[in-house]
């Protein structure tokens, strides 16, 4: 047990030390440093991220326009996609999502006609690149771009 002098002199002893002020400074200059290094790459990689996420994200949408020649199945196109299926382009990427009225429902005989839905339409997130804008589609041009990355990212099909 100590007694109160020596409880005095156990605390007061200098080998038992904080850390100084100018180790601490030190330290956040580290701290500062390491975050300004690490901060701009974090938004380059996120960046990035979102640069793939629309790439992936185009080339389902122009499988699900053209279909995916790969898939056969006892000699047949498994996934023939919107123009195998009804023979034209869609005029809107919404007809990926939803039947036309102006087209009819699939014949499983002659096979022609809508078969889909093409695509996954939950919360319309199709129509939408990672950064959230609208793709542009051109049923013409037969692309679809994202102008939200520089150079815009474009998917011919």
């Amino acid at each position: 047990m100590f007694c109160g002098r020596a409880l005095f002199e156990k605390i007061t002893d200098r080998s038992i030390r904080g850390f100084t002020l100018i180790e601490l400074v030190i330290i956040i200059v580290i701290l500062g440093v390491i975050a300004g290094v690490a901060i701009p790459k974090y938004g380059a990689f996120t960046e990035q991220s979102r640069i793939t996420a629309t790439k992936e994200e185009m080339r389902l949408l122009k499988e699900a326009i053209i279909g995916d020649g790969r898939l056969v199945a006892g000699d047949q196109y498994v996934n023939r996609g919107f123009i195998g299926d009804v023979g034209f382009v869609p005029s809107r990427m919404e007809d990926l999502a939803a039947k036309p009225d102006s087209i009819p429902a699939y014949d499983k005989f002659s096979r022609i006609g809508w078969n889909g839905p093409y695509i996954d339409s939950a919360e319309q997130n199709y129509s939408r690149d990672a950064w959230g804008n609208a793709y542009v589609y051109d049923p013409i041009a037969r692309t679809i771009t994202s102008t939200s990355a520089t150079p815009n990212i474009v998917t011919n099909f």
